[in-house]
């Protein structure tokens, strides 16, 4: 089976996949496209990048700016906290990869 991901508006720059993939054809259901090749392993729940997103672009899902890329994206890449930083919240830029904590405060108590 064909890796699915999804994209709700034809403005949307990525799209959220439904399925975990790994290097190879996504099938997008919804508006605008209707396959990318994704460039890597990337996790359900995740979002590809539909095409070349440049450095400072704004990076669109579901219709809104979610944030801007960090770097240039290729189409098929992963878009996620090592190239995307939200508009909304300033410390999207330190928060841990994978899990999504913060990583710039001291969480030990006394």
């Amino acid at each position: 089976m064909i890796p699915r991901a999804f994209q709700i508006q034809i403005t949307d720059n990525v799209a959220t996949l439904l399925d975990a993939t790994t290097a190879g054809p996504v099938e997008i259901i919804g508006a605008g496209a209707d396959a990318v090749a994704a460039l890597e392993a990337i996790p359900p729940g995740h979002k590809i990048a539909l095409c070349n997103i440049h450095a400072n672009q704004a990076v669109m899902k579901y219709g809104a700016r979610i944030g801007h890329a960090i770097r240039d994206i290729k189409s098929g890449e992963w878009v996620h906290l090592h190239n995307l930083a939200s508009d909304l919240d300033e410390r999207s830029g330190s928060l841990d990869l994978n899990s999504g904590a913060p990583t710039d405060t001291d969480h030990a108590y006394v």
